[in-house]
This record gives structure tokens, C-alpha cells and sequence, in this order.
């Protein structure tokens, strides 16, 4: 029996045609995440953020590194508030949450930018990736998921043997922004379960972009002004933050941590496919030696860890 007033296909119970409800964009997207399987929303995730590197490695020419950034983490928050519309009543225990991962978001992009700057975008990944893989063996409590510790490290120590000169800098900005990348996936779990929808994502986005536009203001100044820099930062933060950071909050909200780490197993190789087809940035033959060894440690990790 049909409630008096219900709405059925744009049609009420008496016959008459009727407006069918609208539905804020940020509970439609919610519906529609909420529906794709955990490995397909990583995954996506993994792909876009990897294109939008590239993109943003481009834009370095004229915004910087910190530029860069700024437009990025700027656009972003933007985008989030107005999808979302987040509550401001989010709970006290929210707050440091929401805080936490909004600094740890901004330093994340900051370094990982500077070491993209420096080294090639799949060694650039591949180091930073040791942050989810750390948080992925560290969770578990078996000494067997520790040993695939041996080819992640193995891996990396390749990196630092290639011909030619690879930016000491460059290794150390990767080092920190796979720090600040295990941070964000153990607080991006705590706010999943502290938040509703995107409302944490969008607010955590706005406190990061607080934090670091001024570092990019100080570095690229008005040039962040200019038309063809601002399409391009768009671009940037819809590949790079909106759509990876939204499928991940997601993907983590059905998941823990420690699998969610060993679910991104594929994010070396694809950055370093992503450098070479968009970029032409061409590995020596020991550096996807290098990418394969972290690979085939998330994979190790994944086929041993404990369901």
C-alpha cells in the first residue's frame, strides 16, 4: 500500500505528475562509490592520481613544485565544500581527526611534489610507496609478512645504483612523503569512522590547503593567477586529489588499513608506465628491477597476510 504523498517515478499516488525529489551531488556520489567493490575504487584511485602527477610534473615549468601544490590542494577543497557541504557540527572527537589528516595531506603532497621535481616520477612513487607497505607488514602480528621487508628495501637500495645522478634530495622529499602517505591511511581510516560521507574528506581538504598555499603564494606569486595555470591546477586537483582522495576514504571505510596498504601493490608500476607514456621518462633496466621488488612485496604481502 502507497503512502498518500509518495513520489513513484515522477508521478503521486493520485496520478498527478510530480518533481521527483533532488538529491545533493555529495549523497549521489556516495551512492555511487558505495557500490563499487573495494579493489575497484584503490585502483581507480591508483590511475588517476598517477595521470595527475604527470600533469602536475608539466605544470612545474611555471607554478613550481609549491605552486603546484597550492593550486592543487586550493581547487580541491573547493570542489569537496561544494560536493559535500559539510556540517560544521562534525563532534569534538572529529576535530583532531580532521585536523591530523588535513596537515599530513598538505605535507604529503608538499614533499612528494619536491621529489617529483627531482627524480623520475616512477622512482618517485616507488620510494614513497615503503608508506603503505610499512603500515601493511607493521599491522601484522606474523614474522612471515615481515620478510617481504627484504625485497621492499632491496628495491629501493636499487634505485640509489643506477648510472648517472639520482638527487639525494629528490630520495629524501620521496622518504618523507611516504611518512606523512602511512599517517594519512591510518587517520584517513579514524575519520571514515568519525565522519559521515565526504564531510571529514572536504574539511581535512580545506585545512591542508590552508597550510600550504602560502608555501606556494611565497614561490610562484601571481603566475598562480594566470588562465592557462589555473585550468591546469583544476585539472591537477580533480585527477590528484578530488577522485583518488574520495575512492580511498571510500575503499577505506569497508577495509583496514593493513589491507588497503597491500591493495595499492600496483601504484609503482603503474606511475612508472604512467612516466614513460605521458612523460618519456625511460627507467634504466635495474630501476624497474627496483619497481618490480616493491611490487612483489605488497603482492608477497597480500597472498600471506591474514584474512
Amino acid at each position: 500500500m502507497s503512502d498518500p504523498g509518495r513520489n513513484v517515478g515522477g508521478v503521486n499516488a493520485e496520478g498527478v505528475s510530480a518533481p521527483l525529489p533532488r538529491r545533493p551531488a555529495g549523497e549521489l556520489a556516495g551512492r555511487v562509490l558505495g557500490a563499487v567493490p573495494p579493489p575497484g575504487l584503490v585502483l581507480g584511485g591508483i590511475v588517476s592520481v598517477q595521470v595527475g602527477a604527470a600533469v602536475a610534473k608539466d605544470l612545474f615549468s611555471l607554478a613550481g613544485a609549491a605552486g603546484t601544490v597550492a593550486l592543487r590542494l586550493a581547487f580541491s577543497a573547493v570542489v569537496l565544500l561544494l560536493i559535500w557541504r559539510p556540517s560544521l557540527r562534525l563532534g569534538w572527537r572529529a576535530v583532531p581527526v580532521i585536523a591530523g589528516y588535513g596537515a599530513v595531506l598538505g605535507a604529503m603532497n608538499l614533499l612528494f611534489y619536491e621529489a617529483l621535481a627531482r627524480i623520475p616520477l616512477g622512482v618517485a612513487v616507488t620510494i614513497e610507496f615503503l608508506g603503505p607497505l610499512a603500515v601493511a607488514m607493521l599491522g601484522s602480528r606474523r614474522w612471515l609478512d615481515g620478510v617481504w621487508a627484504l625485497p621492499a628495501g632491496s628495491g629501493v637500495l636499487l634505485l640509489t645504483k643506477v648510472d648517472g645522478d639520482i638527487s639525494a634530495f629528490g630520495v629524501l622529499f620521496a622518504l618523507g612523503a611516504g611518512t606523512c602517505w602511512a599517517a594519512y591511511i591510518l587517520l584517513g581510516a579514524a575519520l571514515g569512522e568519525r565522519t559521515s560521507g565526504g564531510s571529514g574528506l572536504a574539511v581535512g581538504m580545506t585545512v591542508g590547503a590552508v597550510l600550504i598555499v602560502p608555501f606556494g603564494v611565497v614561490e610562484a606569486g601571481t603566475t598562480l593567477l594566470e588562465p592557462p595555470v589555473l585550468i591546469a591546477g583544476l585539472a591537477v586537483a580533480l585527477l590528484s586529489s578530488v577522485i583518488p582522495y574520495s575512492l580511498e576514504l571510500e575503499a577505506l571505510r569497508k577495509i583496514p588499513p593493513r589491507l588497503f596498504g597491500v591493495l595499492m601493490s600496483l601504484e609503482p608500476a603503474v606511475a612508472a608506465l604512467v612516466g614513460l607514456v605521458v612523460l618519456g621518462e625511460i627507467l634504466q633496466p635495474v630501476q624497474w628491477l627496483a619497481v618490480c621488488c616493491v611490487v612483489a612485496a605488497s603482492v608477497g604481502a597480500t597472498r600471506t597476510a591474514q584474512r
